[in-house]
């Protein structure tokens, strides 16, 4: 009998060889690693495999019977490996090489810019609750500028916007920031043209955005790639020029829901693209209302719309979809308080609605629990009360 595995003894019994090492995508005081089975198992059939993860001295493991493993109880921040081993019947075989580092991090929750304050970016522990905490600063006060998540894992995304409360002054300039540290905004490129009121949506490599208002009413979409730094690149069109929309995404899709026409009619419109691609629109379905001035918050597989402002009034409603079908949004609850120009981030399964305009400027901050339904619960507050702001993630939908 040839030799196979790890020698055990001298009882010519014989554990698997090493698995082959895949990736390890990193999570809130976890990490999911993905490996191969070695085809070469021993004496007998493999029954399972550690994972196992390694900083300095200290080691974490997690078994399974499959690709991936998650490993839990890590600690955010610290520098970690993974190496994986099979077993079999008669014990556990050599260890995979190890995977690239990585550093588990909290989800966190970004807000940028605003009416008041306008240059202001504070910060959430998305999985905790209490107040934001001070990040930084933009390099100029926004206005309107690009709502809802552009983000990948690491780096958020601040496009474009008003410089002023009239937005008869806008720019097309994009920054960005290392989500997990804190600091000032830095410069990324420029949007197509200068323009307010867009919105922004994202998976872990492109950023997306769509429409908003750049002399006239715009239905273009364009897109960057995250890890680089550049100039927008055209991506396709949306069914008609909107502005005011209401954005979110999973890993593959991004949709676009309600916002105001060329002639400032509010629309229900839901339209959709695959993020990995370029492309015009389709459509995916309707809201039950017309809105604008609202905001998109997802995990990978729900989208939450929170309507804003319609035909009746401000607005406290929450509708959702199932990103990757098709079909109109279903009643999900509502927001502590009715409000428009608020916006909307997620971590994991935890959606975040924040400030606005409820007649007065709120620091509000709430949150759901995407996978249920039900009313929004209290978060904390803003470190300055302000509408028209927008939100960045390192745990939003648009992440796998």
């Amino acid at each position: 009998m040839p030799n196979r595995g790890k020698f055990i003894g001298n009882d010519n019994l014989y554990v698997p060889d090493a698995p082959t090492i895949g990736t390890a995508t990193a999570g809130d005081a976890q990490v999911s690693v993905t490996f191969t089975a070695p085809s070469d198992v021993g004496n007998d059939d493999i029954t399972g495999f550690i994972a196992t993860a390694f900083t300095g001295s200290t080691a974490v493991g997690a078994t399974g019977t499959s690709s991936p493993i998650s490993i839990t109880g890590l600690s955010n921040g610290s520098s970690y490996t993974v190496a994986v081993s099979a077993v079999n019947n008669y014990g556990t075989g050599p260890l995979s090489a190890a995977t690239s580092s990585f550093s588990p991090v909290a989800p966190r929750g970004v807000f940028s810019g605003g009416t008041t304050g306008s240059d202001v970016m504070d910060y959430i522990t998305i999985s905790s609750t209490g107040n934001a905490t001070d990040f930084g600063d933009l390099p100029a006060g926004r206005y309107n500028h690009a709502r809802d998540n552009c983000s990948s894992s690491t780096r958020g995304i601040a496009s474009a916007g008003g410089l002023n409360t009239n937005n008869d002054s806008t720019d097309n300039v994009i920054n960005y920031i290392t989500i997990a540290s804190t600091g000032d905004a830095q410069d990324f490129g420029n949007l197509d043209a200068s323009r307010h009121s867009a919105v922004q949506l994202s998976n872990d490599t492109r950023g997306i955005f769509g429409g908003g208002s750049a002399g006239g009413i715009d239905n273009v979409i364009s897109y960057i790639t995250i890890a680089s730094v550049g100039n927008a690149t055209d991506f396709g069109d949306l069914s008609a020029a909107r502005y005011s929309m209401s954005a979110l995404a999973s890993p593959t899709r991004g949709v676009f829901g309600a916002g105001w026409n060329s002639v400032n009619t509010k629309q229900n419109t839901m339209e959709y693209i695959t993020i990995g691609s370029t492309g015009n629109v389709t459509d995916f379905g309707d809201l039950s209302a017309s809105a604008v001035l609202g905001a998109g918050s997802s995990n990978n597989t729900r989208g939450l719309f929170a309507f804003g402002l319609i035909d009746g009034g401000l607005s406290d409603t929450i509708e959702y979809i199932t990103i990757a079908s098709t079909g109109n949004a279903t009643d999900f609850g509502n927001l502590s308080a009715a409000r428009e120009y608020l916006a909307g981030t997620a971590g994991s399964d935890r959606g975040i609605f924040a400030g606005g305009d409820t007649g007065s400027v709120t620091n509000i901050i709430d949150y759901v629990t995407i996978t249920s339904t039900g009313n929004a619960q209290d978060f904390g507050d803003l470190t300055v009360g302000r509408p028209r702001l927008s939100t960045m993630s390192n745990s939003h939908g648009g992440l796998s």
